[in-house]
């Protein structure tokens, strides 16, 4: 049996292995983005505090936003920060995932976010090999490399874990130390064999959450194990009353963002931001962007009508945002994010030093040295 998943090893990572070194570098890269990015351009995200200072109510931000933008800008949402000292952040209409830098004590513009290249670079290298759909949902060569070798990864995982596995207490504690004084064969084989299974684990969660962005099959099974289905349930069709019921509602103005503000702030005195939107306001409660509660609220007074908790949200909108978290290590806060950062560089070096110790025990001159 050990033969078997020694061959399964070796004849799957041979083909893959620098695929694999690929796609793990540039996960370990991607890990710290948003720290890496906030920290070049502090300007954008930390704007001047002065003790007493209060954020303007969004209707004054969203007045001076509009006399510092163009007209044909439309503001589509608030991002106000609840801790002091960061910047609040708008967003509009054909503007993508960019957001406008505001300040939200006085109004004033910081300047645009803007992702930056290298990150940009990475991010394609890590999902399609450079090789970027032409728009979402289409098919791409690079995506489906990643996922089949994604795939193939888990198994070499899985093949390793067994191979590791020592018949005595002694066998254990050798597997589990690196030696330094024994050559560079030694050094690779115990770097190869007990740093890989220390981050098996992590890699294994980042491969099967991953796999969730590549393949529909097993994004459909993987959310029917938590009882949740993907497909879309059409929306009920509307009669020609319910219709004039639409046309007669109030239409939005940005003063309800005011009251929603004010009465939320009671609710939750302590929270990392509100994000308003002209449909409903999200609180968000942490600093990881899953757990958040929604607020419904009348679009011309801004009374809030209706708060649902997170907890009870339906698992079908939590369960993409917690398959990311998983996949990212953004769970458990930057401690998670540390070990999921060692852990990929990890994964990229262990086909290196897998290929290594094949090319040793093959070629003889590879031997020598």
């Amino acid at each position: 049996m050990n033969k078997a998943f020694r061959k399964i090893h070796l004849w799957l990572s041979v083909p893959v292995g620098l695929i694999i070194t690929i796609i793990c570098l540039t996960g370990a890269v991607l890990v710290f983005e948003r720290d890496i990015t906030e920290s070049l351009d502090p300007h954008l995200y930390k704007v001047p505090y002065t003790q007493g200072d209060t954020i303007l109510p969004p209707s004054q931000i969203a007045a001076r936003i509009r006399s510092q933008v163009p007209d044909s800008l439309r503001l589509l949402s608030l991002q106000l920060p609840g801790e002091k000292g960061a910047a609040c952040m708008a967003r509009f209409e054909g503007k993508g995932k960019r957001s406008l830098s505001v300040n939200p004590y006085t109004g004033e513009i910081n300047g645009w976010t803007k992702p930056i290249p290298f990150f940009q670079t990475m991010r394609k290298l890590h999902r399609w090999l450079m090789d970027a759909p032409a728009y979402k949902g289409a098919k791409s060569t690079g995506k489906a490399i990643v996922g089949i070798t994604t795939l193939l990864m888990v198994v070499i995982l899985v093949s390793g874990v067994v191979i590791w596995v020592p018949r005595t207490r002694k066998a254990l504690r050798s597997r589990l130390t690196i030696s330094c004084r024994k050559g560079w064969r030694r050094f690779w084989y115990d770097s190869h064999v007990s740093l890989g299974i220390y981050a098996t684990l992590f890699l294994l969660v980042m491969a099967l959450t991953g796999l969730t962005w590549s393949f529909s099959w097993y994004r459909t099974a993987a959310y029917g194990l938590f009882g949740v289905s993907t497909s879309h349930t059409p929306p009920p069709a509307r009669h020609s009353g319910e219709n004039e019921k639409k046309k007669e509602q109030p239409r939005f103005t940005y003063k309800a963002w005011d009251n929603v503000v004010a009465e939320l702030r009671t609710h939750y005195p302590s929270h990392k931001s509100i994000l308003l939107t002209r449909e409903n306001a999200q609180i968000y409660l942490s600093g990881n962007g899953r757990d958040y509660d929604i607020a419904t609220f009348d679009k011309q007074t801004g009374a809030v009508e209706e708060i649902t908790l997170y907890s009870d949200l339906p698992k079908s909108k939590k369960m993409k945002s917690w398959f990311y978290a998983f996949h990212t290590g953004s769970w458990g806060g930057t401690t998670t994010q540390i070990l999921y950062f060692l852990s990929a560089l990890v994964g990229a070096v262990l086909p290196i030093s897998g290929y290594y110790l094949w090319l040793r025990k093959t070629h003889p001159s590879v031997r020598k040295r």
